[in-house]
């Protein structure tokens, strides 16, 4: 579902007033099967979130091929955006929205006709338990159900891929824990998972493979 080779990316720096260049990403090579959850851990600065946004087309790769989705990501890109969903680390909805109305918009932008638009968000409402809360303020929220409303946000057009940031980041226990169900939720349902942690429980609790990546070079892959 995911196959990238010699994915490259770096970055002009100012150091001591002189510009330098920073290799984030130093030619990664690693596959995703599909209907996998695919773990890709290392410390901060390593390059994981320079390379899942590379994957999910918000920045071009100075070098490297990689298709997902049977999609190639530097010929085709918009292709790609159609397949895949993206949650980043900080969330993307607004205080003054409510879940309803941002999921309506999120299905109207990948160009769903409004009644269609509105019954995928009830589904998506239902299936991430957002019922209590889906007409609220967004700036009322939880930590967590905030989390799940990125993840349906995501999600709400059917993707073949989803690339996960973080999801768990800064969440409690309780949340965590309902996080990492809705993530074994969507893979049972047939999606593919990238996901980025920190966690080393999260990642042998939930993934059936991991790729670690140190100083933008993977140094270890295989099962947790």
């Amino acid at each position: 579902m995911i196959e990238a080779t010699g994915l490259r990316k770096s970055y002009r720096a100012r150091r001591r007033r002189k510009v330098t260049s920073v290799e984030a990403v130093r030619g990664v090579d690693f596959a995703v099967q599909r209907s996998e959850i695919f773990g890709f851990l290392g410390p901060n600065g390593a390059g994981k979130t320079t390379t899942l946004r590379m994957l999910a087309t918000l920045i071009r790769p100075d070098g490297g091929d990689a298709t997902i989705a049977g999609a190639d990501l530097r010929r085709d890109p918009a292709l790609v955006r159609q397949r895949i969903g993206f949650v980043a680390q900080n969330s993307g909805t607004y205080d003054q929205s409510n879940a309803r109305r941002d999921l309506v918009h999120q299905a109207r932008m990948y160009g769903v006709p409004k009644s269609t638009a509105k019954s995928l968000a009830e589904s998506a409402i239902a299936a991430f338990q957002l019922e209590g809360f889906a007409d609220r303020r967004v700036g009322t929220y939880s930590g967590g159900q905030r989390r799940r409303l990125d993840i349906a946000l995501g999600v709400i057009h059917s993707p073949q891929v989803i690339f996960l940031d973080e999801p768990t980041a800064g969440l409690d226990p309780p949340s965590r824990a309902r996080m990492w169900q809705e993530v074994r939720r969507l893979r049972d349902q047939g999606m593919t998972i990238f996901l980025t942690t920190h966690y080393l429980d999260e990642a042998d609790a939930l993934c059936d493979r991991i790729s670690i990546i140190d100083a933008g070079l993977i140094v270890a892959e295989g099962t947790p």
